[in-house]
């Protein structure tokens, strides 16, 4: 009997974690939790709850997708260390999807901007048009002024700071990239290159 695909979904650079099992493609149990920027203590604990809960262990998981960012500095590295470790340590193949495509994914409007706070009026964004369930990037990862990106945009856009991501929307979506290399996976923190471009501007 051929083996069924489980794919565990790891996200940890906004305020929220989100972990979530995947089996042929729909979702069977998720965990999606503000927990006050305590990332690096909640976070093993919450996976190890949803894998007992739908009885897989993580030798049962064949993919892992994770979000890379951009987001929160530590968070991003949490969740990708997590990743690397599991996909390393048993073998698992791993894919990256962007955080903001996974917060655009909650929302079913057509034209999306997906936005987390980066702080002194900045923010990281994307835009994304959603048909029939899927979706696709109108304008990738970027870090911004929030009133003057808006100004960009056009009236019937639903702006997205939160929600539950679907990640059945995303594995039907071409937004996911595979890692060829487990050593070589390196978050987006983006923020960083964008701070030494704009030192001393903001």
């Amino acid at each position: 009997m051929p083996q069924l695909s489980k794919t565990l979904v790891i996200d940890t650079a906004t305020d929220y974690v989100f972990l979530s099992l995947v089996v042929e493609g729909s979702e069977i149990g998720y965990k999606y939790q503000n927990d006050l920027h305590n990332h690096a203590v909640t976070v093993m604990p919450m996976l190890d709850e949803l894998l007992k809960k739908a009885q897989i262990t993580l030798k049962d998981v064949n993919e892992i997708i994770v979000g890379i960012g951009p987001g929160s500095y530590t968070g991003v590295r949490i969740g990708v260390t997590i990743a690397k470790m599991i996909g390393y340590l048993n073998n698992i193949s791993v894919k990256t999807v962007s955080t903001l495509a996974l917060l655009a994914s909650s929302s079913s409007a057509a034209k999306t901007m997906a936005m987390i706070d980066a702080r002194r009026g900045n923010a990281f964004v994307a835009c994304y048009q959603q048909e029939k369930g899927i979706m696709k990037e109108t304008v990738a990862d970027t870090l911004t002024n929030i009133e003057q990106f808006k100004q960009t945009l056009t009236i019937d856009t639903e702006i997205i700071r939160v929600g539950k991501p679907n990640v059945e929307k995303i594995m039907q979506s071409n937004l996911m990239k595979p890692v060829k290399n487990i050593h070589e996976l390196v978050p987006n923190y983006l923020q960083v290159t964008e701070a030494e471009r704009n030192k001393g501007k903001i």
